[in-house]
C-alpha cells in the first residue's frame, strides 16, 4: 500500500514538467457548465456590414436585397453601409385619433374621437348637459368641454336658503 501512494507522488511531480502547454489541445475538453454560462453572457455578434444586412428577427440578407425590417413596415434595401430605408413624409396623425394601424409603411388613423369625456360620462359633439343646477355645460367640437357657472344676484334676505335643483339662493321669509 505504501508503495502505491509513493508511485502516485512520482507521478505527480514528474508528469507536469513533461506535460506542456502546447502539448494540451482545447478541442478535447470542452469547458464545464459554470464556465458556458458565464461566456454565454458576452456573446459577440458578427459584423455583417459589407456582407449583408439583419433584421431585427436575426435574419440575414444579401447585398442589394430589399427587405422590410420588424421596427418598420417602409422597405429597405442592404447596403455595405448597412440597411437604406424609404423614409416617406408621413402625413400627420390627428390629435383625436383613437385607433391608430401600422400595416403600411406610414401610419393611419382608423377611428377619430368623437365624443367628450366629463366626469366619466361620454357626451356627444355639441351635446349640452347639465351637471349640477348651477353649471351648464357643452361638448366643443374640440372635443373639450367648455361650462358655464350661473352668476347669482345677492339676495335681499338675512337668511337666503338654498332649494334642492335651484341654483341660486331664495328668500323664503320676504
Amino acid at each position: 500500500m505504501a508503495l502505491h501512494i509513493h508511485e502516485a507522488w512520482i507521478l505527480l511531480f514528474v508528469l507536469p514538467g513533461l506535460i506542456t502547454p502546447a502539448a494540451i489541445n482545447h478541442e478535447d475538453y470542452p469547458a464545464d457548465e459554470g464556465d458556458q454560462t458565464s461566456s454565454n453572457d458576452n456573446l459577440i455578434f458578427d459584423d455583417y456590414r459589407g456582407k449583408g444586412c439583419v433584421d431585427d428577427s436575426g435574419f440575414v440578407y444579401k447585398l442589394g436585397e430589399r427587405f422590410f425590417p420588424g421596427h418598420s413596415n417602409c422597405p429597405c434595401v442592404c447596403t455595405e453601409d448597412g440597411p437604406v430605408c424609404d423614409q416617406p413624409e408621413c402625413p400627420k396623425i390627428h390629435p383625436k385619433c383613437t385607433k391608430v394601424e401600422h400595416n403600411g409603411c406610414c401610419p393611419e388613423c382608423k377611428e377619430v374621437k368623437n365624443f367628450c369625456e366629463y366626469h366619466g360620462k361620454n357626451y356627444k359633439i355639441l351635446e349640452e348637459f347639465k351637471p349640477s343646477p348651477c353649471e351648464w355645460c357643452r361638448c366643443e367640437p374640440s372635443n373639450e368641454v367648455h361650462c358655464v357657472v350661473a352668476d347669482c344676484a345677492v339676495p335681499e334676505c338675512v337668511n337666503p336658503v338654498y332649494e334642492p335643483e335651484q341654483c341660486c339662493p331664495v328668500c323664503k321669509n320676504g
